[in-house]
């Protein structure tokens, strides 16, 4: 994660020439841009060559179950809230060679690493999103267990975070302390103010690596009014959360394992693990060893799992949490309750993603409402 050494608080303005500037000398510099983009009527992360990629002009609707891109008047290229997946895949990919081996006489020899992957620039990173890489770091540290290659991936990024200047209809991050405000976490920060007769982006210094990069890129003072409307933006997305979470509730969620709102939950859920998937701080894994058909060539790779298959749970003799009430209890009582005594924050930083991509629409917040006006009703 990017470390703030020296960061400046004073911002300067970018024209859309200067972003795609920005984005241009990072791609000289060696790095893989990844921003985003439209792909399958949804706005998702993926490799960009300048600001044409960018889902100029569009925002998103998000509420239970439901996903639509909207059209926005004002030419907006970060309208949306956040993509279907989070910057997750990247960092922490979906699928990994472990390591491969070659059959060499009575025995195996390792085939050697493959070349090393150009480092990452993250193009457009929310709070949220930055507050969920920052907790998958500790997971993928020396609380969980150390893992070099999620830890190289990140120190080598180069990230500029863009600011929400409007929540989304499944947004709580203001109740998860995660947002909507970036204070860490980035090389540079963006807050972009998109009008009739303007289009521009403030620009503010984290990183060292970021006051290089700006030095290349032709900008202006910001005048006292752009200040003003960056705290009006930060104020109105603050405002427009369409969700609270109780984190009081949340976190004694484990002192309710055999509540029966866990059995209402069940008869809804489908235990398909969209949650998981969409999850920004989700971690499970699992190994599997591959051969060729002649047993020659032997690979092991680790893979995305979740804890709502039921796989996941076996062990000799049988799964543990062969019921969707179990697994379902599980991924919110650890997500909300149980991380903090592991990483020391919650689980979850409030970006609605499990609520939106969720087909029957199941609504982490609401369940822990549910369960504390039952409290109070005992």
């Amino acid at each position: 994660m990017p470390k703030a050494t020296g960061t400046r608080t004073d911002l300067v303005v970018l024209e859309l020439a200067g972003l795609d500037a920005l984005i241009a000398a990072l791609a000289r510099r060696g790095f893989r841009v990844i921003g985003p983009k439209v792909a399958d009527d949804a706005v998702s992360y993926d490799d960009i060559a300048g600001i044409a990629d960018l889902p100029a002009g569009l925002g998103d609707v998000q509420s239970g179950g439901r996903y639509r891109l909207r059209s926005r008047p004002d030419g907006a290229l970060f309208g949306y809230t956040v993509a279907a997946q989070g910057w997750k895949r990247f960092l922490f990919p979906p699928r990994q060679t472990l390591f491969s081996a070659r059959r060499d006489g009575a025995g195996f020899t390792l085939d050697p690493p493959p070349p090393a992957e150009p480092p990452l620039a993250l193009i457009g990173p929310r709070a949220c999103e930055l507050a969920a890489i920052a907790t998958q770091k500790r997971v993928f540290g020396p609380e969980g267990g150390d893992d070099p290659g999620y830890q190289i991936r990140l120190a080598e990024a180069f990230i500029v975070a863009v600011e929400c200047g409007e929540a989304g209809g499944t947004c709580f991050c203001a109740s998860m302390d995660s947002g909507p405000e970036i204070t860490a976490g980035f090389d540079l920060k963006l807050v972009e103010l998109a009008g009739d007769d303007r289009h521009v982006f403030l620009a503010i210094i984290g990183t060292e690596k970021g006051a290089s990069l700006l030095a290349e890129i032709p900008s202006a003072p910001a005048s006292a009014s752009d200040q003003k409307a960056v705290l009006r933006r930060r104020e109105h997305a603050a405002k427009s959360m369409g969700r609270v979470m109780d984190t009081g509730t949340a976190r004694l969620l484990a002192d309710f394992a055999e509540h029966p709102r866990w059995d209402e939950v069940a008869t809804r859920c489908l235990t398909c693990g969209n949650c998981t998937l969409v999850c920004p701080t989700c971690f499970c894994s699992t190994v599997e060893d591959v051969t060729d058909l002649v047993g020659d060539h032997a690979e092991r790779w680790r893979r995305w799992d979740s804890c709502f298959t039921v796989d996941f749970s076996y062990i000799h003799g049988g799964a543990v949490r062969t019921e969707a009430r179990s697994r379902y209890r599980q991924w919110i009582t650890h997500k909300l309750s149980a991380w903090h005594q592991q990483f020391g924050r919650s689980g979850c930083v409030g970006c609605g993603r499990c609520i939106t991509w969720c087909p029957v629409g199941i609504d982490i917040t609401a369940e822990v409402e549910a369960i504390k006006s039952s409290q109070k009703g005992s």
